[in-house]
């Protein structure tokens, strides 16, 4: 992996001597909270991380990998990814590196600081994960001309780039399809995550596939946005019925959404799914104890952390090895919101890999 820049480049456009730029990129001391921010703000400018495996020495590795996703403690952001998909993803990560011996070092890239936060981080570890919508393209591929990257949940990123993820969009066009075929609704409705979303946007494409092939028209956009949230999906709702706009079923993009959906159908007295149908897609515990409990699809949250962890200590050990590009399948989760009775049940999905 060549590196484009070098030490001497930072030092010299940061007005600073090379000792004080590995000093900044360890989280040394020595050095001012201006100049470190400069020195942070080059080196991303010029995409330039230190080479961790050369602080090895004799191991060639620092034994640690790292995980970036984005932040999701702004206030009065709604556009967010789940914390419980982010935190489900983490433990995934943990595990995998645990195993081998390896630590996580997790950072969650704010719209101010995170560039600068990302490339800190890259000049301690072996290698990034780096989750959608945690960096804009370009840092990330800058980033990985120095060091191995994998992309999670965002294929349109990964061009030469290791790549993990699920299969969105089939697990979105099995729920929609079960909605039209199984129970007879045509008026579906997609209630979709952030609009820039890779996982939303996948899950949309599901959702309008299996409205095509029942013959059924479906816009060329989500019904409403509710951001990937519980207060998001609710807001979404109440918009929905409050301009007389209820469709017979909502395809929710995630359950928290879902989740909304319902307290805001309870209010308005719609019963689900009796009068409208709700369907949810992660399958996160609460999922099995809010009542209708919530037919969703089930993703593999923890084999995502993990997989991806795996895949990038794979190109840690050789980084020759053409790009890997791993699908995980989905599982459809039919409970009681979608109009079914009885006990819950399940049924696998496609697998790519």
């Amino acid at each position: 992996m060549p590196d484009r820049s070098t030490i001497y480049e930072v030092a010299q456009r940061s007005g600073v001597s090379t000792a004080t730029v590995s000093r900044v990129m360890a989280d040394g001391k020595g050095f001012s909270a201006t100049t470190r921010d400069r020195v942070l703000a080059i080196a991303a400018e010029l995409g330039w991380v230190p080479s961790a495996p050369a602080r090895g020495l004799a191991s060639r590795r620092s034994g640690i990998v790292g995980l970036l996703f984005p932040d999701l403690g702004r206030s009065g952001d709604a556009e967010q990814e789940s914390p419980l998909y982010v935190d489900q993803v983490i433990r995934g990560a943990e595990r995998a590196a645990t195993a081998v011996g390896d630590a996580v070092l997790i950072a969650a890239t704010q719209s101010a600081s995170g560039r600068e936060l990302a490339f800190s981080v890259a000049g301690k570890v072996d290698g990034l994960v780096v989750m959608a919508r945690s960096l804009p393209d370009d840092d990330i591929t800058a980033i990985s001309r120095s060091l191995p990257v994998v992309v999670l949940a965002n294929s349109g990123t990964s061009g030469g780039l290791d790549f993990v993820g699920v299969d969105n969009r089939g697990g979105a066009r099995e729920i929609t399809a079960h909605l039209i075929l199984q129970h007879g609704y045509a008026d579906v409705a997609f209630l979709g995550g952030p609009p820039e979303s890779p996982d939303s946007q996948e899950r949309f494409a599901g959702f309008r596939q299996a409205m095509r092939e029942a013959g059924l028209r479906a816009g060329g956009k989500p019904a409403a946005i509710g951001g990937f949230t519980e207060a998001g999906g609710q807001q979404a709702v109440q918009a929905m019925v409050a301009a007389g706009r209820t469709p017979r079923a909502i395809v929710c993009g995630n359950d928290e959404m879902a989740i909304g959906a319902l307290i805001a159908l309870r209010a308005a007295r719609l019963r689900v799914p009796a009068d409208v149908a709700v369907t949810g897609f992660d399958d996160i515990a609460a999922t099995r104890h809010v009542r209708p409990a919530l037919s969703t699809v089930r993703q593999p949250m923890r084999e995502l952390g993990e997989r991806s962890v795996r895949v990038l200590l794979d190109r840690i050990a050789d980084h020759t090895r053409p790009p890997a590009s791993v699908i995980l399948p989905t599982e459809l989760v039919i409970r009681g919101s979608c109009g079914c009775r009885g006990r819950a049940t399940t049924a696998s999905h496609r697998s790519k890999a």
